[in-house]
């Protein structure tokens, strides 16, 4: 009896013992978390030096949006394009010249003979500043005397960006390279016209 006593005695000693050396174990460490923190700085000056030479490399697209495209020309100094609007279609030559614009084998004054048809055809020239600059031989056909303008002033400004691709842009901005695809809506079954429909008689 008087042994188990002396254990029990001894036990709680050794366990006050084991807990107090824990703790200094625990509280040895912090001291010497402050060196880290020194070569924490130096880490972060390195650090910036690697994004700089990542964010150098991008400059080179700037160059390459500058770039022109190459000129196309025919045999005879010439540039050719085709123009679509409604259903006419307009085969455009385009060479430098005094602003004669031959259609059909027509003068424009004959073939178009509104104003407004004329004023049509001669808004490229007026975007890019290249007035009486240019002359245009073109064949066109189908539709009407509108679509036919229309077709003609998209053939135009495809065959200018080709004989001066700097010009490109401002006739690209205003919107006379793309084909406008508005078209006549077909007849509908059961009606006069595409949504037009024949009087209804209630009695």
């Amino acid at each position: 009896m008087s042994d188990d006593r002396q254990n029990t005695d001894k036990a709680p000693s050794d366990s006050r013992q084991s807990l107090a050396d824990l703790a200094a174990l625990t509280q040895a460490p912090p001291p010497a978390a402050p060196e880290p923190e020194a070569d924490a700085p130096a880490a972060e000056d390195a650090a910036p030096a690697a994004p700089a030479e990542d964010e150098a490399p991008p400059a080179p697209p700037q160059g390459i949006q500058a770039v022109l495209r190459e000129q196309q020309l025919d045999k005879q100094g010439r540039a050719y394009a085709t123009g679509r609007r409604k259903d006419a279609v307009a085969r455009v030559w385009l060479k430098p010249g005094n602003g004669k614009i031959v259609v059909n084998g027509r003068d424009q004054e004959v073939y178009f003979a509104r104003p407004t048809l004329r004023l049509v055809i001669n808004q490229v020239f007026d975007v890019a500043e290249r007035r009486e600059s240019y002359d245009v031989v073109c064949t066109v056909k189908g539709g009407g005397l509108s679509g036919q303008a229309g077709a003609v002033r998209h053939g135009i400004s495809q065959a200018l960006a080709r004989y001066e691709p700097s010009l490109r842009v401002a006739v690209k901005q205003a919107g006379f390279l793309t084909r406008d695809p508005r078209v006549v809506e077909r007849k509908k079954y059961g009606r006069a016209k595409a949504r037009k429909s024949f009087q209804f008689s209630k009695r």
